[in-house]
């Protein structure tokens, strides 16, 4: 029997065995490990939410809409790449846990226990990385143009309406489902860099609404807009009331609800159950 490693991309049967085997592990892991690890994922978003922040800071009425946009989709991957490739929980990746589920190896219960503690542990990371920017001062850098970025998309996302943040959420996490699922095809870590790159550029640029990412961009305009100096609000000549949707009620109701409900819609069905009707499901003899 040859036993050359295969450089061959894992084929999509294969990939649906494997998302079963991750999602059994996933669901059996210790409260603990899940704990620091869905921690650590909400800080990988939060940097890549930072870095697509500091990267079109100041883009408006120099490059088009669409190329800033573009510019943010493709540094926010930095997020997912390091969720995957450093190896941590994120809540939206493991809506493909109902592979496992469906195919009856892991419980409901325990379903529900890692997405549970992993969305909690998804949080605490993304709002220490908000702290952390905040009392850092980073938002003032240029003058307040990161600041200004900032609070401008906090303010978008808590303006959108609930079932249009429904929708978003749909979409964003087929993408991020669809980006998660491609890496269980790969080799190599380049392979699964290459995978993450084009799904989750296309949800930011297509301004799709991610609940772990807004979890980083909300509060972290929130902390600027209750928590900056005057000075600061001198310096780009704007003042708290000039966003009127950035509330801490429009955030976790208005925002991450909303979002949150659309994203497990989006990974479940349109992804993870599709893809074991299509590979798993026992099929009549």
């Amino acid at each position: 029997m040859d036993s050359t490693p295969s450089f061959d991309a894992i084929p999509p049967a294969g990939m649906a065995e494997k998302a079963v085997q991750l999602g059994i592990k996933k669901a059996n892991s210790p409260v603990s490990t899940l704990s620091v690890l869905g921690f650590l994922a909400g800080a990988y978003i939060a940097m890549g939410a930072i870095f697509a922040t500091a990267v079109t800071s100041g883009a408006n009425g120099l490059l088009s809409y669409g190329v800033t946009k573009l510019l943010s989709g493709l540094t926010f991957c930095l997020g997912l790449i390091l969720v995957v490739v450093g190896g941590a929980e994120l809540f939206t990746g493991n809506m493909l846990i109902i592979m496992a589920w469906a195919d009856g190896k892991v419980t409901l219960k325990a379903l529900l226990r890692n997405w549970l503690i992993v969305y909690l542990a998804n949080f605490a990371g993304s709002i220490v990385m908000a702290g952390l920017i905040f009392y850092s001062g980073q938002y003032a850098f240029g003058h307040g143009v990161i600041g200004i970025n900032m609070l401008t998309i906090g303010e978008t996302k808590t303006s959108l309406a609930f079932f249009p943040a429904v929708y978003l959420g749909i979409l964003c996490n087929m993408a991020v489902c669809l980006a998660v699922w491609l890496t269980y095809s790969a080799r190599t870590t380049t392979d699964k860099i290459m995978a993450i790159i084009f799904p989750i550029t296309m949800f930011v640029a297509a301004g799709f609404e991610h609940s772990v990412a807004n979890m980083y961009f909300i509060p972290s305009a929130l902390f600027i807009k209750y928590g900056a100096n005057q000075a600061f609000f001198d310096a780009i000549e704007k003042t708290p009331a000039d966003f009127p949707h950035l509330t801490w009620e429009n955030f976790l109701i208005g925002n991450l609800l909303p979002v949150t409900i659309g994203n497990i819609i989006g990974g479940v069905v349109m992804v993870g159950l599709i893809y074991w009707y299509a590979y798993l499901r026992k099929k009549p003899s």
